[in-house]
């Protein structure tokens, strides 16, 4: 097989406007999560303190309590550049190349993420909310997928794409209206 066969057939535009781009939302989550441990940490070993005092074991499962309480509400970070989108944890680092599409999933139902896949094999989830909260960088991810769809890599996920652009592009009307006062 030769291997410019999987190649785009022409490179998506490139507007100087749309460089690297980030979750805005991220650092105060990021802090919010931190604060609500801490929190946690501190109004337990206060009420441990004034009951039976505190030992070294309950001291240690207060502090296990709130780094686990840390892990579970820090979110990902989401950045995105043209042709990349790369998704951070705790534990991984996901990069794809979105003008390289082979899948994108929106499934229905209570889950509300956006799943990637590239030819290559990577695989990253980015959540709505992110993409809500983030014009810029839904307006890469959109462009990069339309790419990938315009060049047939992206056999499946147009429809899903479809709809996770209506569903984006009411969101934001709603608040443009709710913002203005027409709403």
């Amino acid at each position: 097989m030769d291997p410019r066969a999987s190649e785009p057939r022409s490179v998506p535009p490139s507007d100087p406007a749309h460089r690297a781009v980030h979750d805005a939302r991220w650092a105060g989550e990021a802090r919010t999560a931190a604060g609500c441990a801490g929190l946690l940490l501190v109004l337990s070993l206060t009420v441990d303190a004034g009951g039976d005092g505190l030992t070294l074991p309950s001291t240690l499962r207060w502090i296990a309590l709130s780094v686990a309480l840390f892990v579970v509400l820090l979110p990902a970070r989401v950045s995105a550049a043209p042709g990349l989108i790369t998704v951070r944890t705790l534990w991984a680092r996901r990069t794809v190349r979105t003008d390289r599409l082979v899948a994108l999933r929106w499934p229905t139902g209570i889950e509300q993420c956006v799943d990637l896949v590239d030819m290559a094999g990577g695989r990253a989830r980015v959540e709505l909310r992110v993409l809500l909260a983030n014009p810029s960088l839904w307006l890469l991810l959109e462009a990069d997928a339309r790419f990938s769809a315009a060049n047939s890599t992206l056999p499946t996920g147009s429809d899903d794409l479809d709809r996770l652009a209506r569903r984006i592009e009411g969101d934001t009307a709603r608040s443009v209206f709710t913002v203005s006062g027409l709403r």
